[in-house]
């Protein structure tokens, strides 16, 4: 072989070499799979549905990919497995305490695994370890919910429908508010008279407010009654006399009442016998004439020669 075909030959294979070389970069580059390189731990949760999550889908933390599902795999009765490789290096963020749910890679996207949460009090994520899954609503039972919640506000618009055709119509306490004007007329009349109470009931406050600040001022009677114990019992003691005195007043009426109503004492005589009362009236009379003849003669003595002088010493005296 000549040199020159030699050297042809060794320059195609370089181009090769580089070309393929190429192509495996863009490979790796392209399809993320200079990860399969990085350093990875297993973890594992436990779905009762994984709403079409696959093999291969991301596994994102504070919206960094740390990660991607390995394998789906049945467990216990009704519960899906999911095995997650996760980079070493997002080991040290991740707490054992920490969650996990099925989301979508934007609106209409694929199912990804977003983990959350985690306390600083617990340590870091170890590999094998378990995180636990939070059960996410899916598709179908969000639509479910919507046609619900349709199913409520058309019950809603109904019901609104039938109140204002009879709020229209008049039916109903507040149809007949707004229909009949002599309703409204009472009401305006009713709140006219409780405007009027209100300013009153102000007045009265304003009028205790005054009395109870007089309570309060010393040296007027009505602070000394309420708060001089010496005038308290004064007066009460005064009152408890005022009571006795009304009791025997009571006592001396009705023995009154007795002694008239009996005509063998004395006042039953005086008020029902005539002839006694005749009697009475002329001993009455008769003392007084006895009385002012008295008067007539001791008025003659003044006079008299014997006793002259003596009421004449008497007035000097007197004087």
């Amino acid at each position: 072989m000549s040199e020159s075909s030699h050297k042809r030959t060794v320059l195609v294979g370089v181009f090769v070499l580089i070309g393929l070389l190429a192509l495996m970069a863009g490979i790796l580059i392209i399809g993320n799979l200079h990860e399969t390189f990085t350093r990875k731990m297993k973890v594992t949760s436990f779905f009762k549905d994984v709403n079409g999550l696959l093999p291969g889908s991301s596994v994102w933390f504070s919206g960094v990919r740390i990660g991607t599902v390995k394998k789906l795999r049945f467990h216990g009765s009704s519960e899906v497995e999911v095995v997650m490789n996760l980079d070493e290096e997002a080991q040290t963020f991740i707490r054992k305490d920490a969650k996990v749910k099925i989301s979508t890679d934007g609106l209409i996207g694929n199912k990804i695994i977003v983990v959350y949460g985690g306390t600083s009090k617990v340590g870091s994520i170890q590999a094998e370890d378990t995180l636990h899954a939070e059960a996410t609503l899916s598709g179908d039972e969000i639509m479910n919910t919507l046609q619900q919640n349709n199913k409520n506000v058309l019950e809603i618009t109904n019901d609104l429908k039938l109140i204002s055709k009879k709020l229209v119509n008049g039916e109903g306490s507040i149809g007949k508010l707004i229909s009949d004007e002599s309703i409204y007329n009472n009401m305006n009349a009713t709140t006219l008279s409780l405007k009027s109470t209100s300013a009153r009931a102000e007045q009265l406050v304003t009028s205790l407010a005054g009395f109870t600040e007089k309570l309060n001022k010393k040296g007027t009677l009505a602070n000394d009654l309420v708060t001089d114990t010496v005038m308290y019992a004064s007066m009460k003691a005064s009152m408890m006399e005022l009571e006795k005195i009304a009791d025997s007043t009571a006592l001396l009426v009705n023995n009154l009442k007795r002694a008239s109503a009996d005509p063998n004492s004395t006042l039953g005589v005086l008020l029902h016998d005539d002839a006694s009362g005749e009697n009475l009236k002329g001993s009455i009379k008769n003392l007084e004439s006895i009385t002012q003849k008295l008067d007539e003669n001791l008025e003659a003595l003044k006079y008299s020669f014997l006793l002259r002088k003596a009421f004449k010493r008497k007035e000097k005296a007197g004087k």
